[in-house]
């Protein structure tokens, strides 16, 4: 090991959807962060690890920060502001293919005015889907809005361009300190919770619009078997709420077929994570507005 060794935290900042979660899972090399098509996907800051010989950095995932129109929306943004000012950098993320607008700079300002100390550099995501010179112009677009003394790199999770250059551009803005996790560990996010949300990204595929808000998954119970071959499996009870009962309708599908279709595809994910068969016991409930109710807010984890 060097004696250069650095360690510190980064956050990946934006406007939902911009690949935040994506960039997360690339740079660890490693799912640990739930993405989806749907804006508003991440609800919790999910620390991921990288390690390198000469250094460890924690990437912190969080919900897009946005303007909120419910009490969950609120919460989410002190989350995301309050993770500003403990980490060592913020990348701030802005797609290659969508024009700088409004909301990152309303973005921009929030972070100048809760982490002013803060070293930022931005990131040019989703590279992959435009033209060399559209990436460059993008680029000089964001070196502009973040003023010139801020690296500024481009950059595609789906096809790893340049992401061992942006860990090592991470690593040199960390400072200089041991490991902060044992070698070998990829997130200190509880199984539980990486359960319910693993479950609650296959739940959000193929649905409308307003569901990805309205939608929670809680875990009730783990429980240790074994099946008639003598392997073990793990049986999660899972309860998903909704807020009406047309959503609930929506979830299970006609005669459980979606309901079905979501338990292959989250067990299919969470076997590969856990290394074990997995049984999926999973059931939809009505929690009327819990969105906007601090009691559900609460019993649903928020």
């Amino acid at each position: 090991m060097t004696t250069d060794f650095r360690s510190g935290f980064v956050c990946l900042v934006g406007r939902p959807n911009t690949g935040k979660s994506t960039l997360t899972n690339a740079l660890v090399g490693a799912k640990i962060a739930i993405t989806s098509s749907r804006p508003q996907t991440t609800r919790h800051t999910i620390r991921g690890i990288i390690h390198r010989e000469d250094g460890q950095i924690v990437m912190v995932d969080t919900p897009g920060l946005h303007r909120p129109r419910t009490l969950l929306g609120q919460r989410l943004n002190d989350l995301v502001r309050d993770t500003y000012a403990e980490v060592d950098a913020v990348g701030v993320c802005i797609p290659a293919n969508e024009k700088i607008g409004p909301g990152d700079r309303w973005i921009l300002e929030q972070l100048r005015s809760v982490a002013p100390r803060t070293p930022v550099l931005g990131v040019v995501t989703k590279i992959d889907k435009v033209s060399r010179n559209e990436v460059l112009e993008q680029l000089v677009a964001v070196s502009k809005e973040l003023g010139d003394k801020a690296a500024v790199i481009p950059v595609s999770a789906k096809t790893g361009e340049n992401v061992e250059r942006f860990t090592e551009l991470l690593r040199t803005m960390m400072p200089e300190g041991p490991a902060l996790y044992p070698e070998g560990e990829l997130t200190d996010e509880p199984e539980t919770v990486l359960m319910a949300e693993l479950i609650r990204e296959a739940a959000l595929e193929g649905v409308r619009e307003e569901l990805p808000h309205s939608l929670a998954v809680v875990i009730e119970e783990l429980k240790d078997s074994t099946n008639k071959k003598g392997q073990p499996v793990l049986t999660i009870f899972a309860n998903l709420y909704v807020e009406r009962p047309s959503q609930k309708s929506i979830i299970i599908g006609k005669g459980g077929t979606r309901l079905r279709a979501v338990g292959s595809a989250a067990r299919a994910q969470l076997e590969r994570i856990f290394g074990t068969k997995v049984f999926l016991d999973m059931h939809v409930k009505v929690a009327k507005d819990w969105q906007r109710d601090p009691k559900q807010l609460g019993k649903l984890g928020f």
